[in-house]
């Protein structure tokens, strides 16, 4: 294959690629989520999130701390936190207070797996964009976290990441999908695994309450080469 097809598959060809072996590496995960299962709760980004159910009747049992889903591809674990009653005063009685508790996913992406080979992530480093979607649930100030990182070979090495934990503004009501997202880039050559991980609040008091997500994705983009 030759630098100028190469170029017309979107690849800039710096000095020293072997833009063959770049492509011969099929199939090439340029341009496509990575991420498996990328919606496990069966929403879409482009519907309204739903309203939340109130019970009719208390639940019985033992309080749920995760939403009911398909968490296939994803490793899952849930953090049931203390009850917080640092805005209530000395001496109040209360009868009943949430209960939160953070629930985690995570998933590691090998990016020769999905046919990037070494020359392509280490020469080129083409952007790799992360978008995530959550529910504006109003539960608390702070229901979502992402942590994305950029992984050496060791699977433990981190080259590049990135953090976001927005606090939400409850003053006023609004109930819609919120976007994160980050595109990393010039992160440096060794590349060889994106860890996502993200985490949303949920609340039990009288029923279960979750923060909503859907539509994650990891893409490594294809690069127009410059004119």
């Amino acid at each position: 294959m030759s630098e100028a097809e190469c170029s017309l598959q979107g690849v800039p060809v710096p000095g020293g690629v072997d833009c063959k072996s770049v492509y011969d590496s099929k199939p090439l995960g340029l341009g496509r989520n990575l991420l498996k299962n990328p919606a496990p709760l069966g929403l879409s980004k482009d519907s309204p999130p739903p309203e939340p159910e109130l019970p009719s009747v208390p639940p019985g049992g033992p309080p749920p701390f995760q939403p009911d889903g398909d968490f296939a591809g994803w490793s899952i674990s849930t953090e049931v936190l203390p009850y917080d009653t640092s805005g209530i005063p000395e001496g109040v009685v209360v009868c009943a207070l949430p209960q939160y508790s953070w629930f985690s996913l995570e998933q590691v992406v090998d990016l020769k797996a999905e046919g990037l080979c070494d020359q392509l992530l280490d020469d080129v480093q083409p952007e790799i964009v992360i978008q995530d979607w959550y529910e504006e649930s109003q539960l608390h100030a702070s229901i979502y976290q992402l942590h994305v990182k950029l992984l050496g070979a060791d699977k433990t090495t981190v080259i590049s990441e990135y953090k976001a934990s927005p606090t939400e503004d409850l003053s006023n009501y609004s109930h819609n999908w919120k976007e994160v997202s980050h595109v990393f880039s010039g992160y440096g050559p060794g590349v060889r695994y994106v860890h996502f991980q993200h985490q949303v609040k949920n609340s039990f008091l009288n029923g279960f309450y979750p923060t909503l997500f859907t539509d994650s994705s990891v893409i490594v983009k294809p690069v127009k080469s410059s004119p």
